[in-house]
């Protein structure tokens, strides 16, 4: 990477503080004796050490290249082998300061150049992830029991495609029958003999809603699932619609949480 401008000192108190959070003071120390940054700082606090030292070798070096190349290796992925969620966090909260600066740290583990954020609004918009969205939403845990994996990784069309495989194996799971898309919806929420149930069927009104769940579930697989199945990654841009179509699987999912099991088969 070329020259970094130099950082402002309220962002090396937040880069500080937020690394400081991320590592014992012994992994502190053995990353800073490995990319030969002397700790002469005589503090004992974990955040205040690391201070001084960007402090010290930016002055030295009159650039910000030896701050990122310890953020490199401290938090280079493969330390957070087995906990994602804690990298994805401390990644997204490393980007909104490194915003400022035109840098964003990757996925990979690799700095990335960036249009400068402006304000602290702005660096924060950047850094929102499609779980933001879902403040204020009540996302089943069924959802996330499909798709947590691309979600962490802001992976939205195989959040959603993973979320719709998960909602048509939570059907098979309740009914037993192993069908898929609209072949599987006929033969579980027959109204005839339906397998499952999500009332008692006893009045018009309560038929037109089981049909209605029916035709929700079609429309699903047909309109959301298929056209991911089909279509190629690089031409969907839906990290809006993605959030709308989790919270309509998450709606499906609370409906099946309510069905009961007919004992009518589904012959």
């Amino acid at each position: 990477m070329s020259a970094v401008p130099p950082f402002s000192d309220g962002q090396i108190e937040a880069l500080a503080k937020l690394l400081g959070e991320c590592g014992t003071g012994d992994d502190i120390s053995r990353v800073l004796i490995n990319r030969g940054l002397v700790d002469n700082s005589g503090e004992s606090t974990k955040w205040r050490r690391l201070y001084w030292v960007f402090i010290n070798c930016q002055n030295q070096n009159h650039c910000g290249n030896k701050i990122i190349d310890f953020i490199q290796s401290f938090l280079e992925p493969s330390r957070f082998v087995g906990r994602n969620d804690e990298f994805e966090a401390n990644r997204q909260k490393l980007n909104t300061i490194l915003s400022f600066s035109g840098l964003e740290y990757g996925k990979d583990g690799k700095f990335h150049y960036c249009e400068n954020a402006k304000t602290l609004d702005e660096a924060e918009k950047r850094v929102r992830t499609i779980r933001a969205k879902f403040q204020g939403r009540q996302i089943h845990p069924e959802v996330l029991k499909y798709c947590r994996p691309e979600l962490l990784q802001d992976n939205y069309f195989h959040a959603v495609f993973e979320a719709c495989k998960g909602l048509a194996q939570r059907i098979r799971d309740l009914s037993g029958v192993q069908a898929d898309g609209s072949d599987l919806v006929d033969k579980v929420f027959s109204i005839q003999k339906p397998i499952l149930a999500i009332n008692s069927l006893r009045t018009e009104t309560e038929r037109s809603e089981h049909k209605g769940f029916a035709l929700l579930l079609k429309g699903c697989f047909a309109g959301v699932r298929n056209p991911l199945a089909h279509g190629p990654k690089i031409l969907w841009q839906g990290e809006d619609d993605a959030a709308d179509y989790l919270s309509l699987i998450s709606l499906l999912h609370r409906k099946l949480d309510e069905c009961t099991v007919t004992g009518l088969g589904g012959n």
